[in-house]
């Protein structure tokens, strides 16, 4: 008999596949992928991503977060307020001579130093009355001279010094000789100089302008020495003194406040709004301010020393208690303190009071931005305050 299913799949040795082992092999497959799926899903500890590093070494869903290192130092409690910018100097310049104006070499927001010229007169008027008072000058000494030649009694041996000196009085030459003085005087005041090194505010002449006597000329203010002037309330004053530190901020300023030192303490209160003044000298770098400005102002008023300090904005609440985040290998880990007193910028962290021990560290690197949302043991990357700076 002839077997129909002979072929080339029925010889001796060949292999057979049957459909319904390939159906066993795909339902196999189907099976172990629903597997692994239910187990990712059941370990929700590890974010999607988690772990699997880029060609940089990073993780793919770690945060942004700025960080700032604790610190020991004093605690510098303070007096919050506001005050006025001010320069210690600045020049009305008046005219003190009467003339032209031939050259204006300065326009408003000019630097000049101590000395630069501004403007000129004309100077011709002035070599005239020079002249002119010297050849007064010299007619009083040929009157003089006449006067004693003609006169051998008056300055003979014997005479008293009196009737010598009104002889020169009454020959003019005192009287030529102060004229003279005066008339070079008026000579050098055809230059207009700077009296200090500093800024022209505003210039009210022009060329070509005919100048009086006491007329204004210009306004030069010194930027380099500036002061805060800071009311401060009755009841705070006794709390600041001379020499402590004052922290200058304005509206339009970036960066870290600028620090001063407390001047002087002006003697007089206001009736009216029961504040005194406080001056505050800022140092020669405080670029970024400028005399009018209104500034906030914080006046030390206590300094604790040898504290351990974490940024204010470092501290949140989570269920009502304080903490940090703190950033440990990559990641950020809550922290719970017992915060003390604040100045606003730093506050300082208590020990436990049943260890005894402070839960952060000096070099430890808290997080001060970024962080509001963030969970306990979240992936993060730190970038330091300085590199977020505009």
């Amino acid at each position: 008999m002839i077997d129909r299913r002979s072929g080339p799949l029925s010889r001796p040795g060949a292999f057979h596949i049957h459909l319904p082992a390939l159906g066993a092999i795909a339902a196999a497959a189907l099976l172990l992928g629903a597997c692994r799926d239910r187990a990712a899903a059941a370990d929700p500890g590890t974010p999607a991503g988690v772990g699997e590093e880029g060609s940089d070494g990073s993780t793919g869903l770690a945060l942004p977060v700025v960080g700032e290192p604790v610190t020991r130092g004093d605690l510098v409690l303070t007096v919050a307020t506001t005050g006025q910018v001010r320069a210690d100097r600045i020049a009305r310049l008046r005219a003190e001579t009467g003339g032209t104006i031939i050259r204006l070499l300065v326009t408003a927001g000019t630097a000049v130093h101590q000395g630069d010229t501004l403007l000129q007169l004309d100077p011709r008027p002035f070599d005239l009355a020079v002249r002119e008072a010297e050849a007064a000058l010299a007619e009083a000494e040929i009157r003089l001279s006449g006067n004693i030649s003609s006169d051998s009694i008056l300055l003979g041996p014997g005479q008293d010094t009196i009737r010598a000196r009104n002889a020169v009085v009454l020959s003019g030459v005192p009287a030529a000789e102060v004229r003279l003085e005066r008339a070079k005087l008026d000579r050098e005041r055809v230059a207009v100089t700077a009296p200090f090194d500093g800024v022209i505010d505003r210039i009210d002449v022009s060329p070509g302008e005919r100048l009086s006597v006491g007329q204004d000329i210009a306004t030069v203010v010194d930027m380099t020495h500036l002061r805060v002037t800071a009311q401060v309330l009755e009841h705070d004053l006794p709390f600041v003194r001379v020499g402590g530190v004052a922290l200058i901020t304005t509206p339009a300023q970036g960066g870290a406040p600028i620090r001063g030192r407390i001047l002087s303490i002006l003697p007089l209160v206001d009736t009216v709004a029961r504040a005194g003044r406080v001056d505050v000298a800022l140092p020669a770098g405080a670029a970024s301010l400028r005399p009018g400005m209104y500034t906030d102002v914080r006046l030390e008023a206590t300094r604790l020393p040898n504290r351990i300090l974490v940024p204010a904005r470092a501290v949140i609440e989570r269920d009502g208690r304080p903490l940090v985040f703190v950033a440990k290998g990559g990641r950020a880990q809550w922290v719970y303190i017992f915060p003390g007193r604040s100045n606003g910028l730093d506050t300082e962290v208590l020990p436990d009071s049943s260890t005894g021990q402070i839960p952060v560290g000096v070099g430890d690197t808290v997080l001060v931005e970024g962080h509001l949302t963030l969970t306990h043991d979240a992936p993060i990357r730190v970038t330091a305050a300085a590199e977020r700076a505009p």
